[in-house]
């Protein structure tokens, strides 16, 4: 692997090469530009996680195959009177008025017209200020279909002088993703371009290192985002979410390695007077870590196929896409780019033969001096930051309401937070219980079952919804008396999920017994997401252990690199959770959030290790431990402290997006960069090689 890479990333520093490699990239470029769509064409606003093997999903099939009322997107429209109380007989004229505009895709809406009076009631809250009407959209139908659907209501509500309309629910919500992803994404770009910008111009003050990085990844972006739109006409469907995350990987990963790249350039033009000559050395120092850097990210992404959610393995392929564009990038285009532009590069500050490669009066030539003479002091202080940290891990709470991560003006959150305010915590979700009996069940045995699910642990109400005609099938509605996205409500629910034979045992009724519903799923979604995340962390923990063993011809080494970035990883969830809580305000993490920051911690965090590594093992070859470690400190610590707070920076951009799951996300990541870029690969790191290391005889 070393000679093939060798081979490339030599034929890549001549100036005949520099050039070919431009225009390669110039022209596929283009050619994708005008002949393959973009991913943009192809993006979806969500992505249903829940597998269909999962117990919530299943009896949801069968809900909606026994009773096709059930079958669709609902959303529920939610009338709040401007005077104290709601007048039936205007909201059934407003009903009425919706129903003679044939609203596109409208699939059916509860008849109150119908509905004989002490039936109306569960509609209105116990004030009579708030009516809550459920419907349904035609499950075919688009999100952005559905939005101009909502639209239409919206301009009929606002006819109405006696009350106000928000509507809510899975449809609305879809909806309104869709409005806030088209904004989001102009600001994440925006944003990302301009930070990296002004860091790169503060830190190196050379207008042209600032853009050679970024005109890389310029090129990057487009090829990978004509490539997920190929990959649309394939078939594949795309997350908004994941494009996300993915333009904000793309950009950190290519300015990271670029910077990697530059510094390694820097050194040889000190050495070399052809500016080819000293990037063919540059590369030769620095491609095998690049390449092995490149692959433990982009392993960490594909192991995400392994994952149950359909979220995560959605994640696989947008992410592996760019990484490996990265990758070839890296080893291609980036060493063409700053081949040809030579010292020119480094503008004002520029290299010259015979300059000192690094100043002992450099910070990082300090930091390296201190640790290798006090490695006990460096190693203790850090681990017990790092250990105090990991401690708050222990105080997380999870939000499995993902209305919450929605901003707070969003019409669809509105409509949510009005029925907190006015009906009871469980009707805003109840549960279906499905039986299938496969026989004629007698209403005593229908109400011995709903009897026998009243006296559940937090059920409030349970009520008979559906039957088919041959009384085979019966729906229950079951109410709980807290918060269907509640720890408690969940484990009543999943305690009783486990205990369904048990229920109708109780009950004398023979058959299976199904749960529908938004707690359902949640219960189906801590469950899965527990098990994923045990999953990917113990495969991405040993992919990547092997593949450091095989890059250092070493078992030591990789235990201390893959050592400190764990500890470092659960230190940055417990750090940057509590200062979340302490800064923002708030208190509870979307279940996704220590999968998400696991994988890019991980995988991007190992990258500083795998540098200052590799950087030592060159430098153990001519010296001992003690001043390979200093060097190797000393040689890569302005440069990965440089690309540490760029990358911290650049995924901080993710806490301009309207979703709060990507908001403590980013801001969890960049903690957790800042704390492996500073503490773990400036001083813990170097300080075990000091003390575990030997000198060679």
């Amino acid at each position: 692997m070393r000679s093939f890479l060798q081979s490339i990333t030599d034929r890549v520093s001549t100036r005949k090469g520099a050039w070919v490699t431009l225009s390669i990239w110039l022209a596929v470029m283009l050619l994708l530009t005008f002949f393959a769509p973009t991913a943009q064409e192809y993006q979806v606003s969500s992505i249903e996680t829940i597998p269909d093997d999962a117990p919530s999903s299943i009896a949801q099939d069968k809900v909606d195959a026994y009773f096709d009322d059930s079958d669709g997107v609902p959303a529920m429209l939610v009338f709040q009177a401007d005077d104290e109380q709601m007048e039936q007989a205007e909201l059934v004229s407003f009903l009425e008025t919706m129903k003679q505009e044939n609203i596109d895709g409208l699939h059916n809406m509860v008849p109150l017209a119908d509905i004989p009076p002490q039936a109306t009631a569960q509609f209105f809250s116990k004030d009579k200020s708030t009516v809550l009407i459920p419907m349904t959209f035609d499950s075919s139908l688009e999100n952005a279909a559905i939005k101009n659907s909502l639209d239409d209501i919206y301009s009929l509500a606002e006819e109405e002088e006696d009350m106000t309309l928000e509507i809510t629910g899975p449809a609305a919500i879809g909806a309104d993703t869709i409005e806030l992803f088209s904004r989001a994404d102009i600001v994440l770009m925006m944003s990302t371009v301009a930070i990296i910008l002004v860091l790169l111009i503060v830190i190196y003050r050379s207008p042209f290192l600032s853009l050679i990085p970024l005109l890389a990844a310029g090129f990057v972006f487009v090829v990978v985002n004509q490539v997920l739109g190929l990959m649309g006409i394939a078939g594949f469907t795309l997350g908004q979410q994941s494009f996300s995350i993915m333009t904000i990987l793309l950009f950190a990963a290519i300015i990271d390695y670029s910077l990697f790249v530059f510094s390694r350039y820097r050194e040889e033009l000190k050495e070399y007077e052809n500016k080819y000559e000293a990037m063919k050395q540059a590369m030769r120092g620095t491609g095998i870590p690049l390449f092995y850097s490149g692959g433990t990210v982009l392993a960490a992404m594909l192991m995400l196929l392994f994952a149950v959610f359909v979220e995560y393995q959605n994640f696989a392929p947008v992410f592996g896409t760019a990484i490996v564009f990265v990758l070839i990038a890296v080893l291609t285009l980036v060493p063409a780019l700053f081949a040809l532009f030579g010292r020119r590069s480094f503008w004002p500050r520029v290299p010259h033969v015979g300059d000192k490669r690094v100043k002992q009066s450099s910070f990082w030539s300090k930091v390296g001096r201190f640790v290798t003479q006090k490695p006990v002091m460096s190693v203790a202080s850090i681990g017990v930051f790092l250990l105090l940290s990991t401690t708050n891990v222990f105080n997380l709470e999870y939000e499995f309401n993902t209305m919450k991560s929605f901003p707070e003006d969003m019409p669809s959150r509105e409509g949510y937070e009005q029925l907190e305010e006015t009906f009871a915590p469980g009707e805003l979700a109840p549960t279906t219980v499905l039986l299938e009996a496969g026989e004629t069940v007698t209403e005593a045995d229908r109400q011995a079952v709903m009897d026998e699910l009243t006296e559940q642990s937090l059920v409030s109400d349970v009520r008979i919804q559906n039957m088919t005609d041959d009384q085979e099938v019966i729906s229950y509605q079951m109410t709980f008396e807290m918060n269907p996205y509640s720890s408690e409500t969940m484990d009543a629910l999943e305690e009783m999920m486990l205990d369904a034979d048990g229920i109708l045992q109780s009950s004398n009724v023979q058959g299976e017994l199904y749960f529908a519903g938004e707690t359902a799923k949640s219960v189906d979604d801590r469950s899965l997401n527990n098990r994923d995340l045990i999953v990917i962390v113990i495969l991405e923990t040993v992919l990547i252990f092997g593949m450091l063993i095989f890059l250092t011809r070493s078992f030591k080494l990789p235990l201390y690199m893959m050592g400190t970035i764990l500890v470092s990883f659960v230190a940055a969830l417990g750090l940057g959770s509590f200062l979340s809580d302490l800064f923002f305000g708030i208190d509870t993490i979307s279940n996704r959030v220590p999968l998400y920051a696991f994988v890019f911690l991980v995988a991007l965090g190992i990258d500083y290790n795998i540098m200052l590594v590799s950087r030592f093992m060159e430098e153990r070859e001519k010296y001992p431990v003690k001043e390979a470690v200093e060097k190797a400190v000393a040689n890569t610590g302005g440069v990965i402290s440089s690309a540490g707070i760029i990358l911290a920076a650049t995924f901080s951009v993710l806490m301009t997006q309207p979703i709060q799951l990507l908001f403590v996300f980013g801001f969890i990541v960049a903690v957790g960069i800042l704390i492996d870029t500073f503490l773990v690969r400036g001083v813990l790191l170097p300080g075990l090689l000091v003390l575990f290391e030997k000198d060679k005889n």
